[in-house]
């Protein structure tokens, strides 16, 4: 079970996507209340190409800034003896040890200051959500 942690900045959420494989290629499926984090083909010759499908998408709602800001693959079968999958127990080592792997940072401190932000229609599209607070 290979996962792609997602990290952002401090003021917005990380993401945890499944990483698959079909041929050559890589996709991703993933549950999220978002529409645009979700599935991802498996068109993407690197890892890194489906990391980066995320980046447009990944923005605050309140004022629009990109937030995304580093990657990393982790192999969970280091926890299969762990029970991982069936603990009825919290397994607060699966997220312990992805905080703790190495990222790969995305972008450089130039560009993280020229990044435009979101578009009041591309805030309006990240406002659909599947299930509404309260719901």
């Amino acid at each position: 079970p290979l996962v792609l942690d997602l990290t952002s900045r401090r003021d917005d959420d990380d993401h945890v996507v499944a990483l698959f494989k079909q041929g050559n290629f890589w996709g991703a499926i993933s549950k999220t209340n978002h529409a645009v984090l979700r599935y991802r083909e498996p068109i993407y010759k690197t890892v890194r190409e489906l990391a980066m499908s995320y980046f447009h998408e990944y923005f605050l709602q309140n004022g629009g800034a990109k937030t995304l800001r580093s990657y990393a693959v982790a192999d969970l079968s280091r926890f299969d003896k762990r029970g991982w999958m069936t603990a009825k127990e919290d397994v607060w080592y699966v997220p312990e040890h992805l905080f703790d792997i190495t990222h790969t940072e995305i972008l450089t401190r130039s560009q993280i200051a020229r990044l435009r932000r979101a578009d009041p229609i591309e805030i309006q599209a990240g406002d659909i959500l599947e299930w509404r607070p309260g719901h």
